[in-house]
């Protein structure tokens, strides 16, 4: 088949015809060092803030509340850090809560603040849907705590979390709130004031954005340490020469998928729900990993008895489908997803995962043929046993 079908969104999406048509300019002719003063300088300085304010106003926040990084993981590394030893220096808590179905930017932070700077952490269990549950975490907040840190929607799963309703609960104790929505935000709203947290973490590449560049939202007096030292850049918490042609990308992409999310979101929706029925009906031994509404328009997930995941995906490559084993940052990884364990799902049946995650282009004859053909993949892999 000549058809190429690309169903790995999730791990990245393919930079939109506008977003890299903004960003050439930056890349030749306007190559001046944002910190310098003369008059190229002065123009990268005024791309980049020109670039904040847009950004900002699509979050609802001020512009000098947004702070532009490498990366998500980058973005979580600075939110976890930062708020930490801050909390240190005024003697504000040693306790952090996250939940059991973070993307290792956070969880492996934790626990490297737990291991080498002596904070206690509390890593909050989810229910069998990727659920938190907001009574359990009301139980395990303490006098100590200083930050929760529970991601908007799951990489992996797509699970929805119910961010305001947490964040409340967070704020009745005067604690800090801090949300992983690098896979949220191309397709959920991001106005902080609905959602109530003091910091979020965003990644362009996951709307349509160039791969290299991401942000931290923080509440402005939140976030006062940095966790890399050198020039004053980004209000003296990120230090480092901005990527001017890189945030230029981001907030291009990230204001075209404002603009055109309720539509792309409708319309994926539609094709998600008809492949999750399709593979529930028509493949016996699979489930849904995730919860069945609460989770991201783009994504289905599921988990095969049987089936090596990473095998599957192999095969599917073959048939020219792109699809994933679970997170970018677990392909390749014999060992069972964390998420899938948390979720109580035997280590067999982790490994047999399956993420297929549309784009704003994918269409009814692509899930057409993964219907056609995921069955018959799974049926010769389980005779082949």
């Amino acid at each position: 088949m000549d058809k190429h079908i690309y169903m790995d969104h999730a791990a990245t999406t393919p930079v939109d015809a506008s977003v890299l048509e903004a960003m050439l300019p930056w890349f030749t002719n306007e190559y001046g060092n944002p910190s310098s003063i003369h008059r190229w300088g002065q123009r990268t300085d005024y791309a980049i803030t020109t670039a904040r304010e847009e950004i900002a106003e699509i979050l609802c926040c001020e512009a000098d509340e947004i702070i532009f990084t490498s990366c998500g993981s980058e973005s979580d590394n600075l939110a976890l850090r930062g708020i930490a030893l801050e909390a240190r220096e005024l003697g504000k808590g040693n306790h952090l809560i996250i939940s059991s179905i973070e993307h290792p930017a956070i969880l492996r932070t934790a626990q490297e603040l737990e291991h080498h700077h002596g904070f206690d952490i509390t890593i909050l269990p989810v229910d069998q849907h990727g659920l938190i549950s907001t009574t359990d975490l009301k139980n395990v907040i303490r006098p100590d705590t200083f930050l929760i840190s529970i991601m908007y929607a799951n990489n992996e799963i797509g699970v929805v979390q119910p961010i305001s309703e947490l964040t409340a609960i967070a704020h009745e104790h005067n604690i800090l709130f801090h949300s992983d929505a690098v896979q949220a935000a191309g397709q959920l709203p991001l106005d902080i004031e609905k959602l109530g947290v003091d910091l979020l973490s965003v990644s362009a590449h996951k709307f349509y954005g160039p791969k290299g560049v991401g942000l931290l939202y923080a509440k402005r007096d939140t976030l006062k340490h940095s966790h890399q030292t050198g020039g004053s850049q980004e209000n003296g918490l990120r230090a480092g020469t901005q990527n001017v042609p890189l945030i230029v990308g981001m907030a291009r992409a990230l204001t075209i998928v404002a603009a055109r999310k309720s539509n792309d979101n409708s319309k994926m929706k539609v094709l998600r729900d008809k492949l999750i029925e399709s593979v529930l009906d028509t493949i016996p031994d699979s489930i849904l990993t995730g919860h069945r509404t609460c989770r991201l328009p783009n994504n289905a997930s599921f988990a095969f008895e049987g089936i090596d995941g990473n095998e599957l995906i192999m095969h599917l490559d073959l048939l020219n489908i792109a699809a994933s084993s679970g997170s970018a940052c677990k392909t390749g990884n014999p060992e069972p997803s964390s998420v899938l364990t948390a979720l109580a799902l035997s280590p067999k049946l982790s490994l047999g995962s399956l993420r297929l995650s549309l784009g704003r282009d994918t269409n009814d004859s692509d899930i057409e043929y993964i219907q056609q053909v995921l069955p018959k993949v799974i049926n010769n892999m389980r005779g082949a046993l």
